[in-house]
């Protein structure tokens, strides 16, 4: 699961680029930046308990499979906001912007959630910290190729703080990119290989040892 999770988070980002279409392009203002992040934090929340309640029984390759079908669809969406389609229904960049980056967080909330429950499952007892720190680890690594790669394909196609001619296509790749994961679906383990692994961390955990009382 270790080597899917590198794979799926280090597909190039188009999110430099299209903040500097929202602050340049746009002028969207810090004020209004840092209160999208206060949205994403809460939608964030709300990915987590949407995960919970709905989606934790669902087998594994089943959901990655679906996230990233509707997250390349749904990835498409600023598309509407940078060929300003949004203002032929009298809808304002902003509002988009919000509504848009809600769903974008609640959908990349419920797709990392599986990934800290498969972990929590494979985990012997006393390393628990460890192996959440080493979870957390690759995954800002592999965020961070992810983002270089995107800067890469920023570069590589002219799109620069003044001039976003190409952001669409740019856009356009970086999401399809993320359906290249689905092709390593089989690394990550099945229901019952998950069982399987469960049940021999348990019986290999050694048992208490009770003192007698004499």
């Amino acid at each position: 699961p270790v080597i899917f999770l590198m794979l799926w988070q280090s597909t190039p980002t188009s999110g430099s680029a299209l903040f500097y279409f929202e602050t340049n392009e746009l002028g969207f203002q810090p004020e209004f930046l840092g209160r999208l992040s206060l949205v994403s934090a809460i939608a964030s929340l709300f990915g987590t308990v949407l995960y919970d309640q709905k989606f934790k029984n669902v087998p594994q390759r089943t959901l990655f499979a679906w996230i990233a079908i509707l997250g390349t669809v749904l990835g498409m969406t600023p598309l509407i906001l940078v060929l300003h389609l949004n203002r032929m229904v009298g809808l304002p960049d902003q509002w988009f912007a919000i509504g848009d980056d809600v769903i974008l967080t609640v959908l990349g909330q419920v797709a990392f959630m599986p990934v800290l429950v498969l972990g929590a499952k494979l985990c012997p007892e006393g390393v628990e910290a460890s192996l959440y720190a080493a979870l957390m680890s690759i995954n800002n690594l592999s965020g961070g190729i992810g983002n270089i790669v995107g800067g890469l394909a920023t570069k590589t196609m002219g799109v620069t703080e003044s001039d976003f001619s190409n952001l669409p296509w740019l856009i356009f790749l970086t999401n399809i990119s993320g359906l290249l994961p689905l092709a390593f679906l089989n690394l990550l383990p099945g229901e019952e290989e998950v069982v399987k692994e469960s049940s021999e961390v348990v019986a290999s955990e050694p048992e208490p040892v009770l003192s007698e009382k004499e």
